[in-house]
């Protein structure tokens, strides 16, 4: 597999909620689900390929599954990776146009 193929394989969806359209509006940050592999340095690059935007800085964490019930049955939701974007000034990303 190529650099790029992996690069586009990277980012698997925005997460768009209140607190991501705060940080959006005042840090000019975005918030996407990534792979569990991948690196700050590949979710950057993705970022610029897909949006052709300057990123400033990657923040991530691991969101950890909830655990669930359903009768007597356990049972867990798997772990996510989550990554915070900041763009440098002056670029925006608009997910409609995109």
């Amino acid at each position: 597999m190529s650099n790029s193929e992996r690069l586009m394989k990277v980012l698997l969806s925005p997460r768009i909620t209140e607190k991501s359209t705060l940080l959006g509006d005042k840090h000019n940050q975005y918030v996407f689900k990534v792979v569990k592999n991948a690196s700050k340095p590949e979710i950057k690059q993705a970022v610029e390929l897909m949006f052709t935007v300057e990123v400033e800085s990657v923040q991530v964490c691991v969101v950890k599954g909830k655990q669930k019930r359903f009768k007597n049955v356990s049972g867990s939701r798997s772990d996510w990776k989550k990554a915070y974007v900041k763009l440098k000034p002056g670029f925006d990303i608009d997910y409609i146009g995109a």
